[in-house]
This record gives structure tokens, C-alpha cells and sequence, in this order.
């Protein structure tokens, strides 16, 4: 066949063909028994196997199962049936019609996945921090953790008791150099930014094309499935080798009711995941992902819209890059940029992440905070590290730094995927809350062993994790102060009964402020397409209203790190008005083919 795959599974790919009316007619042909329904209970097969069998592409090559009188029959239930050797076989030993029979694919599996669902559910809660206890979520802080912290609460209180001054004095320009951390990383990553261009990429020989995995977690989301089930659609890559995962929770019922609205074509599957603490998209994604076969595999969020080439462009990038790439981050683009002064800030920061930073970030070939979307893996690879940590709220985050810390690295594409921001403060807040409360969750977790966290990363990546996680979340936290220390100062300095310390410490604190602000600006200007770019004055007038929003944000996430660390804000979504793709070119609309746009 065309995608080396065999007839049945590309008849099955089709969409036009009954799947149980095509194994009913084998059993026929074949003079053997044909079973519609099977019971999980009549499965005999032990848990691994049965997860084993879960994760491969064209299914097992026989299953044992109980009948109603007790007997045991195999079952053959294949997407890479042969029928024409199975045949002669039963031919020449007529006695195997008798203990042979023929199930749909998708009957077995459903039944399997039901009869592992408690395995899979113990696992996406417990195998990572059981395999990583070190760097697990689960636990917030260690014990070691909690003295050192406890002794620099008192070291603190005490010097501040006694020298006031002097330690906050101290306390401040330590703030101010971390400030000045993040700003130079933004200066650095200037040499990396540019606007995105989209690539129109050739798929390449389909026989060479490995199975791809595409997860899509959905939580509450029954108004954007429409929308989904359209980009989704839009994807090039042949249906044989492309099955997609829709997660949902199971006491979901909405958006169960809005999917099985739909005639969904065979590459997509519904995966219900048994209501379970933490109710986190990451332990979604890690009971899902045993359920994968692709050798790469993606995520999406529920109302992105990813470039319909974006996984031919992954696809080529590990091919070019080799085994030590462990995952692809594409970009994302704000569609929504001018609903609101809150989607304009979002999409002029976005511009900077991901057409500036991460693209720098990625050629020097340092941790990098993965978005939490549009990242492909090898799956291997996603295995061997422990995949998503069920309890980090900010879970890509976490496995930046992790695959880092095994050795692997992060690479940047440039085919894009739409998404929209958050237009008012009341579903900003909550999404900045979490994200902060994961940068927090992170670097405590890769910070237990700093000397082997060093080790593992190197000089430059270990001081590139500091800045990232931990210089951002203090720049959150000190921006309130350091304005109100600035303005307090600058008032005493006028009256002219400051000392000469102050107006040195005033005018170190005023330059990092100014220089954070000014590091931003470029690094978000020179990342956006002219099309796109706000108005500059506008930009510079709201960044430091962005910027005392963030620390808002940052403080409420302290705040939840110790009252509910493992608490998901739920961002929600709505149906955009260019539903379609992160597909601008008319080129590229032309290049899609009729027959393999819809799912």
C-alpha cells in the first residue's frame, strides 16, 4: 500500500467503510465466528500485557477470552489483518475455525481500556513519583528545604531587627541584579528574534512516515469542539498513521455529549479519564499517553489552531536533528491581539517568548520552559524521563528542565499555531496565578540537590534555569516594591535630607526597573511582524500597569503554593471568529487537499 500499512488499515483510515460491518464479512469469508460485544471481564490477559497491547499501532495479534459457557477462544483483532495466509491456514487445520474468532479493533480495545483503567489511573497519579520521588510535585518542599528556609526567615527577621538599613539595602540590590539577570537574557535573545514564517514542508515518502500521536486534553470545553474537530482536521499528515486522543474527564458529560454529536472519523478516539485527584491537564495527558503508539506525539490545546504543515515540519526537524532532540516547540501567535488591552499585552509578550527568547534559548541548547501546547516528543524519550509530573501545574515547565537534565535538548520550529489570550482580568488572573505557582513548583523540585542539578546541567544551564524560574518569579514579586522604594526615595532625595547611600541605591533600583521595561519592549517590538505590532507609545504606557498585574499574580501564587499547591485554575475557552488554522497563505489553502482536510 501506498503508506506501507496494508489494505485493512487503509480501508478502516478511509472513513467511508463500517468498521464491524468489514470484520463481520472476514469472519465470513474466513468460516470463523464473529463476536460484536466483548466484556472486560472476559479479557485473559495479564496488566502489562494488556497495556502493552494498548500501545501498539495495529493492535494485538491475539487475545484470549472467555465465552459464556467458559471456554477460552482467541480473538483476532487487527488493523494489519493478512487475510489471505490466514486463510490457507485454517484451510489446511480445519479444527481452528472452532477456537478462532474475528472482533473489531476498536471493540477490544474499548473493552481492554476498561479493564486497565484502574492501572492507568494509578499510574498517571503515581509512577512518576514513584520512579522520581526527587522530582516530584507531589511534595512541595522537602525537610532540608524547609530549614534552610527557616533559617533565612530568622537570619532575616534578626538583621532586620538590628540593621534595618543595611538589610534592605542588601535585600534590594539583590532584587536588582536579578532583575538585571532577566534582562540580560532578553538582550541576549535580541540576535534570535524575528517575526515567524510560516514553511510550507513536504511530508516526504509516506512509507518512511512513523505513526503520530496527537493528545488534545478537554476539560468543560463543549463550545469549542466544533472549532477543534476542524483544525484538527486541517493536519497533513496520512490518516493511517495519524490517531488522535481526545482526553476527557468522565464526569465531563458536556463535553462528552458535544464529541459523540459529531460523526468523528476513526483516527480519533475518546479517552475518559475516572474522576481523580489532582484534577490536573497533566495526569489527563499521562493516562493517555500509554494509550499512543505514534513514535512522535503532540499536544494541543482546545482552541488552538496549529499550521497544517506544523507536524511535517517536527517531523523533519528530529530526522535533521537526530536522537538527541527530545522535543520540537512550535510557536504560538495570538489571534485575539486587539480585543482587549489585556490580549494586546499577552500577544506583544508571547512575540517575545516564543520568536525571541525560546529561539535563543533552544540554538544554545539550554533548559527552555516548553509552552503548553504545540510541543512534539519522541515518545521514547517522553517515556524515559517520566513524563508529565501529575502534580505541577505548570508541567512543560518541568520537563524543559528535565530533559535537560538527561541530556537531551529542545528545538524550535517555525510553523505556528493560533490561540487565543484571555480578554478580561477575571480569566487572566486565575491562568498567570498557575503559571506562576508551577514556576514556583519547579525550581523547588529541581533545586532539592543544587550541586547535582549543576552537575547535570552545566555552568550556562544551570544559571539560565536560575534566571528563568527563579529570577522571573522575584522580578514579579519585587515590582511593587521596588516602584513604591523608588518614589519614597526620590521624594526624600528632593528634600535634600537623604544620605549619599540612598541616592546611589534609588538610582541602581530606577535603572534596573527602566532597563527591565526597556529589554521587554525591544525584545517584543523586534519578535512582532509589522502587521501585527501595537502601538509603540501604547506599549510603553501599559507595561508597567502589565508588569503590577503579573506581580499581583505572583503574590497570589505564593499564597496558593501553600494553602492548595496542586490547585488547576481552569482557563476558559470560547469559539473564535477565524476558527479555521494558523494559515494565512493562499498558497498553502491550495495546497491542502479536499480529501484529507476533515477528519
Amino acid at each position: 500500500m501506498a503508506n506501507d500499512t496494508g489494505f485493512a488499515r487503509e480501508a478502516l483510515a478511509s472513513g467511508r467503510i463500517d468498521e464491524a460491518r468489514f470484520y463481520q464479512a472476514i469472519a465470513a469469508e474466513l468460516g470463523i465466528g464473529f463476536i460484536s460485544r466483548i466484556s472486560p471481564q472476559q479479557i485473559v490477559m495479564a496488566a502489562d500485557a494488556r497495556l502493552e497491547g494498548l500501545s501498539r499501532s495495529f493492535g494485538i495479534p491475539l487475545t484470549l477470552l472467555t465465552d459464556r459457557h467458559g471456554n477460552t477462544v482467541h480473538v483476532i483483532s487487527r488493523k494489519d489483518l493478512d487475510f489471505g495466509p490466514l486463510k490457507k491456514k485454517i484451510e489446511e487445520h480445519p479444527e481452528l475455525a472452532r477456537r478462532l474468532r474475528i472482533a473489531p479493533p476498536s471493540t477490544l480495545r474499548k473493552a481492554l481500556i476498561r479493564r486497565s483503567s484502574g492501572r492507568l489511573l494509578f499510574d498517571a497519579q503515581n509512577a512518576h513519583a514513584l520512579r522520581s520521588p526527587d522530582l516530584s510535585a507531589g511534595t512541595v518542599i522537602t525537610g532540608r528545604q524547609g530549614i534552610l528556609l527557616g533559617i533565612l526567615f530568622a537570619a532575616f527577621a534578626g538583621c532586620l531587627a538590628f540593621t534595618p538599613h543595611l538589610t534592605l539595602l542588601i535585600i534590594h540590590l539583590i532584587a536588582a541584579i536579578t532583575f538585571l539577570g532577566c534582562m540580560v537574557l532578553r538582550l541576549l535573545a535580541l540576535q534570535d528574534a524575528r517575526p515567524v514564517q510560516r514553511r510550507h514542508v513536504q511530508l516526504g515518502d509516506p512509507d518512511e512516515l512513523p505513526i503520530y500521536s496527537v493528545i488534545v486534553a478537554l476539560y468543560r470545553e463543549k463550545e469549542v469542539v466544533p472549532q477543534l474537530l476542524v483544525a484538527l482536521g486541517m493536519l497533513q499528515w496520512p490518516r493511517s498513521k495519524l490517531e488522535i486522543k481526545i482526553v476527557c474527564e468522565a464526569d465531563d458529560a458536556e463535553t462528552l455529549a458535544a464529541l459523540k454529536a459529531h460523526r468523528l472519523h476513526p483516527c480519533i478516539e475518546i479517552v475518559e479519564v475516572p474522576p481523580s485527584l489532582p484534577r490536573t491537564k497533566p495526569k489527563a495527558l499521562a493516562y493517555a499517553l500509554p494509550l499512543c503508539s505514534g513514535e512522535l506525539v503532540t499536544l494541543y490545546d482546545a482552541e488552538d489552531r496549529p499550521d497544517p504543515f506544523q507536524l511535517a515540519a517536527a517531523y523533519a526537524a528530529f530526522r535533521r536533528e537526530g536522537p538527541d532532540l527530545a522535543c520540537v516547540q512550535a510557536p504560538l501567535i495570538i489571534s485575539n491581539s486587539h480585543s482587549s488591552i489585556l490580549a494586546t499585552m499577552f500577544a506583544f509578550e508571547y512575540a517575545g517568548l516564543f520568536r525571541g527568547l525560546l529561539p535563543y534559548l533552544a540554538r544554545k541548547k539550554v533548559p527552555l520552559p516548553l509552552g503548553g501546547t504545540s510541543n512534539h516528543f519522541r515518545r521514547s524519550v517522553l517515556q524515559e524521563v517520566g513524563g508529565w509530573d501529575p502534580f505541577n501545574v505548570t508541567e512543560d515547565a518541568d520537563l524543559g528542565v528535565r530533559f535537560a537534565r538527561y541530556g537531551y535538548h529542545v528545538g524550535i520550529i517555525r510553523n505556528p499555531t493560533l490561540e487565543d489570550a484571555p480578554e478580561n482580568l477575571r480569566e487572566w488572573l486565575p491562568q498567570r496565578i498557575r503559571w506562576f505557582k508551577g514556576w514556583m513548583q519547579t525550581w523547588l523540585v529541581h533545586m532539592r540537590h543544587p550541586i547535582l542539578l549543576w552537575r547535570e546541567l552545566g555552568t550556562s544551564g544551570f544559571i539560565t534555569v536560575q534566571i528563568l524560574m527563579f529570577g522571573m518569579i522575584v522580578s514579579s514579586l519585587v515590582h511593587p516594591i521596588f516602584l513604591v522604594s523608588v518614589t519614597y526615595h526620590c521624594a526624600i532625595l528632593t528634600t535634600g535630607d537623604a544620605a549619599w547611600m540612598d541616592g546611589i541605591y534609588s538610582l541602581f533600583v530606577l535603572i534596573a526597573l527602566l532597563a527591565g521595561y526597556a529589554t521587554f519592549i525591544v525584545l517584543g517590538w523586534r519578535s512582532h511582524p509589522l502587521p501585527e505590532r501595537p502601538s509603540l507609545p501604547k506599549v510603553i504606557l501599559l507595561t508597567p500597569v502589565h508588569w503590577t498585574l503579573l506581580s499581583l499574580a505572583g503574590w497570589a501564587a505564593l499564597w496558593e503554593l501553600y494553602w492548595r499547591p496542586h490547585h488547576w485554575h481552569k482557563t476558559p475557552h470560547r469559539r473564535t471568529a477565524t476558527p479555521r488554522s494558523a494559515n494565512n497563505s493562499p498558497q498553502q489553502k491550495a495546497a491542502i487537499p479536499a480529501t484529507v482536510t476533515n477528519l
